[in-house]
């Protein structure tokens, strides 16, 4: 795809906008089997492929700029606004929302804050849209100086909005670089934006984190699902559940999950899906991994892993390798921490991978491994 923004060096954010997309999956294709290519065994599946524009159902765009003249986008160096409302790599559904966003900025007479000068109150608006078409809507102000404004305007807000959307308020009274602060308030009667992934009820609180990319998120998960079933293990683990995607997708008749996550905002959306599905053994804790896993007194069939970046911790690679759990899947987003987990893991074979290109335009993707307990 081509980027004005990239062109014009406004933007430099997506760091491969300027390579084919096919090149680009091949790379990060050839990336990963070099990262992985200790493990002799491991056979890679076909990549799975994203729309390479379009593809972003999230945007956290800084509000600068004035009242009369804000900008929606990113700062630059000097801490100055950079418009970038028509991103080519965020949905279109969220972009047609920023003159709306505009218009109520203006229309409330909001205070973009301005950074080299730490003045002002409106530092971001969060969007994140569902497949579902429904939105998610964060305004993330310094002070409660315009919270009475938003709130009272939240009829007409909507108006502008798909049906089933959430609203909130966010406080980050700091001046750091984050994008959010602790305290949150929802105006919206709805308090959770639902996904419908594989016909799975999936729930996003305003503080959840959920995947940027639907559709590769929805492979990824039906990848996950797959393998579970050809070995159709009685009890599964979904370590790092975040709200429970893993483990929603893995449920079923017969079959117990866990979903381990220690956000309790994750962990209350995942309850309300696996409620609403019916899964009375479906199971979601607000704790460590690792804590849980060594503390549970008792090893499931099998353990679905999604950490961060930094991968899993010393202590829960010892824990797996040396318990009698038979099958281990691992979604990775650094091929690197991955690589160093699977050679804590020597009881165990990776038998498959694949790549799933989360992040097109940039060097980032998810990468899902099958593992296997060796024989005794």
């Amino acid at each position: 795809m081509e980027c004005l923004y990239f062109s014009a060096s406004r933007c430099r954010s997506c760091t491969q906008m300027t390579v084919p997309y096919a090149r680009q999956l091949q790379a990060k294709v050839e990336d990963c089997q070099h990262e992985l290519s200790g493990f002799g065994s491991l056979k890679f599946l076909p990549a799975q492929a994203s729309n390479e524009q379009g593809f972003r159902n999230k945007a956290k765009m800084v509000i600068s700029g004035t009242t009369e003249e804000p900008t929606i986008g990113i700062l630059d160096a000097d801490g100055h606004g950079v418009d970038l409302r028509n991103c080519g790599v965020i949905a279109p559904a969220l972009r047609s929302l920023f003159p709306v966003i505009e218009r109520f900025i203006k229309e409330l007479k909001l205070i973009p804050y301005n950074v080299p000068k730490r003045k002002g109150e409106l530092k971001h608006v969060i969007l994140t849209l569902s497949d579902t078409g429904a939105v998610m809507v964060r305004w993330v102000l310094r002070t409660k100086k315009h919270f009475v404004a938003l709130r009272d305007s939240l009829p007409q807000f909507l108006e502008h909005l798909p049906h089933h959307s959430v609203v909130s308020v966010n406080f980050l009274p700091e001046h750091k670089a984050v994008l959010e602060g602790e305290e949150e308030i929802i105006l919206t009667r709805r308090s959770t934006l639902e996904f419908g992934l594989n016909g799975v009820p999936m729930h996003l609180r305003p503080q959840g984190f959920f995947q940027t990319n639907t559709e590769i998120a929805a492979a990824l998960y039906r990848q996950a699902r797959q393998w579970i079933d050809d070995v159709n293990p009685e009890s599964v683990w979904d370590l790092y559940s975040g709200v429970g995607g893993f483990a929603l997708h893995c449920a079923g008749e017969d079959r117990t999950v866990y979903g381990i996550e220690t956000s309790t905002e994750a962990v209350a959306a995942a309850k309300t899906s696996a409620d609403s599905l019916g899964l009375p053994d479906a199971h979601f804790v607000a704790q460590d991994a690792t804590e849980f896993a060594l503390n549970a007194g008792w090893a499931p069939d099998a353990v679905i892993v999604n950490p961060p970046r930094r991968g899993i911790s010393a202590e829960l690679s010892k824990w797996l390798n040396e318990s009698d759990i038979q099958h281990v899947i691992y979604s990775s987003c650094n091929a690197k921490s991955l690589a160093r987990d699977l050679e804590r893991l020597g009881n165990y074979t990776p038998q498959l991978a694949r790549v799933m290109d989360m992040f097109p335009q940039t060097d980032h993707y998810e990468v899902i491994v099958k593992l296997e307990r060796n024989a005794a």
